[in-house]
């Protein structure tokens, strides 16, 4: 553990303490450049954070004061972050994909005083958010003409003559208590009104300082942050990372992490279990014939090496080194062919998925925890792992569960409550003080925890029996023609499922099975796939109790994301959203149910 880190601008200071090590790496996309990955020197950081510290501050910004980040994962990301929190003030990371509409809520609602800002997109959103009394100033990280707004480059010109260290600005750094406030995170919303989580300075630290220790990371080892900063996951891992001198590569965009794993060859790969999904589609959806019955070989082979790569031993044997030289090296390729530790977190996994990256000779150690726990609550480590699990509580973390097998916790990392909203802080905690997580879980006993599913999810049939979605759902989604699912079903008499497809390979398969759709929509409606999609569900429901099998299914002709919001940032399913949207659909499922037999 750090021990001499109590607050994020403790770690700051250790951070920016290394010199002209390399702390940093930014993909420079200028013509000259051509996609070179420059690095940022510690001292460099500095340098900067001083500086962009110096210029909030003669606009007034101070202890407590609110300013907004609007941005991608990029270099600028973190010098505002250290800059605010330099001062005593308060950050609001807030996400790229929200609408101009929740931007301005979220502004008004924090008092934010200062929206730093990423490019244009961004920018109009808050331009056309609506009246925000308390916003004094915009910054712009990207270079342009912005009417209104400061340059986020002005504001760092002094920025190399800064990186000599200063007493009086180190002072005020360290001058942070653990009990000030650091950031307010709004709550992605998978249902109801976003919640601003208030997290100190003590509430994270005391989380990413105790984290990755059992990891034994240091300055050999690199990461790519892509998972969004404004989400307290990729946030807290980077402070993590830092600390343990990581160097850290920023990827501004998720399209772009292919090639920044080829370019910057990471040793650690962070993300959540979308991402490991599409992965494992990518690979599943490309295997057709021959290559299609290497594959099933090589899982094979795998399989039987199952316990060896979970145990983190090395896998032996002929088959073994045919498979690894056919399969499994192309696939630690696609991670840039050094990656030694696998996380996975921000939802759950899922047993499928895990298993088939474990017969991969991936183990994928899996991680758990709440915006509201700074966030880690249980993660899995090298020494201590067991798959489908969430892994062993965090040592300065306790837990137990109420009556219903809620999962409740209280510990150093727990939130103080909500921005503005003193009842539903309240209704978050129990009368002795532990916060209630909303999660069904239990722990074995050899302390590793899991977690069943949302406990506001949790599907009541009318025969009283209660079906857990989730895990149904992860096992539609190791199919590679499912990109997501959604289970429905409370209060009646059985579950029934909506189906969004893979359609990349939908429409390959369906090129192939001599189904000529003109759209999605008339593909999704075709006999043969509405079949496929059936067999499919079948497949799953031959695993499950009869009260949990799934009797009815409506593939729909809509892709799933972010954008379209179905998903949250972290890519969990918003239920809600999804019921609405396909409203007509469920009400199909039981029309007949009074008179159904199913």
């Amino acid at each position: 553990m750090h021990e001499d880190v109590k607050t994020i601008n403790d770690a700051f200071l250790k951070i920016s303490g290394r010199g002209e090590k390399t702390a940093w790496l930014w993909h420079d996309t200028s013509a000259e450049a051509a996609g070179v990955w420059r690095p940022i020197s510690s001292a460099a950081i500095y340098g900067r954070v001083r500086a962009l510290a110096t210029a909030l501050a003669a606009w007034g910004v101070g202890k407590g004061d609110r300013v907004a980040l609007l941005s991608e994962n990029r270099w600028e990301w973190p010098v505002a972050d250290f800059a605010v929190l330099a001062l005593g003030a308060v950050d609001v990371p807030l996400y790229l994909t929200l609408t101009a509409e929740q931007v301005g809520y979220m502004l008004r609602d924090s008092g934010a005083k200062i929206a730093l800002v990423s490019n244009r997109e961004q920018y109009e959103k808050v331009c056309t958010a609506g009246d925000l009394p308390a916003l004094e100033h915009v910054v712009v990280m990207d270079e342009g003409d912005f009417e209104g707004a400061e340059s986020f480059r002005d504001l760092l010109a002094n920025a190399v003559a800064m990186r000599a260290r200063d007493t009086e600005f180190d002072a005020k750094v360290a001058a942070a208590e653990p009990d000030d406030l650091a950031t307010i995170i709004y709550t992605s919303g998978t249902t109801g009104e976003p919640k601003g989580v208030m997290l100190t300075h003590g509430n994270l630290a005391s989380n990413f300082t105790l984290s990755t220790v059992p990891f034994g990371f240091n300055d050999s080892d690199t990461c790519i942050s892509f998972l969004p900063l404004s989400h307290v996951t990729a946030r807290h891992l980077d402070y993590a990372l830092m600390c343990d001198a990581v160097t850290i590569a920023y990827c501004p965009k998720f399209d772009q992490i292919k090639a920044a794993m080829e370019a910057v060859k990471p040793t650690i790969f962070v993300a959540v279990p979308r991402v490991y999904e599409k992965i494992r589609q990518g690979v599943e959806g490309k295997s057709h014939g021959m290559k299609k019955r290497i594959l099933n070989w090589a899982l094979s082979v795998g399989k039987e090496q199952r316990p060896a790569t979970l145990a983190g031993r090395k896998q032996a044997g002929f088959d073994w080194m045919v498979a690894d030289k056919l399969v499994f090296g192309k696939i630690r390729e696609a991670f840039g062919g050094r990656v030694a530790t696998f996380v996975s977190g921000g939802a759950p996994l899922g047993m499928d998925s895990a298993a088939w990256f474990a017969d991969m000779g991936i183990r994928i150690l899996e991680g758990y925890g709440l915006t509201e726990t700074s966030p880690v609550i249980a993660l899995n480590t090298r020494e201590k792992h067991r798959i489908g699990t969430v892994g062993p509580v965090l040592a300065n973390v306790e837990v137990r569960f109420a009556p219903d097998a809620e999962l409740e916790v209280r510990g150093p990392s727990v939130f103080k409550g909500y921005w503005n909203k003193p009842k539903e802080t309240a209704e978050a905690f129990t009368e002795d003080g532990w916060l209630r997580t909303g999660d069904i879980g239990m722990l074995d006993a050899n302390g590793f925890l899991s977690i069943t599913d949302r406990k506001k999810e949790l599907l009541k049939t009318s025969g009283g029996k209660l079906i857990a979605p989730q895990p149904i759902e992860n096992k539609l989604k190791a199919h590679t023609l499912v990109g997501n699912a959604a289970l429905v079903g409370d209060k009646h008499k059985f579950a029934s499922v909506l189906i969004s497809p893979n359609f990349a390979v939908l429409e390959g398969w369906a090129k192939v099975h001599g189904v000529a759709a003109g759209d999605r929509a008339a593909l999704v409606r075709d006999a043969k796939v509405i079949e496929r999609y059936k067999r499919i569900v079948d497949e799953v429901n031959a695993t499950l109790p009869p009260f949990e099998t799934i009797k009815r299914v409506a593939v729909v002709p809509d892709e799933w994301s972010i954008e379209t919001d179905e998903l949250t940032p972290s890519m969990k399913l918003k239920r809600r959203v999804v019921e609405k949207k396909y409203a007509a659909e469920i009400a199909g499922f039981y029309q007949d149910e009074a008179t159904s037999a199913r």
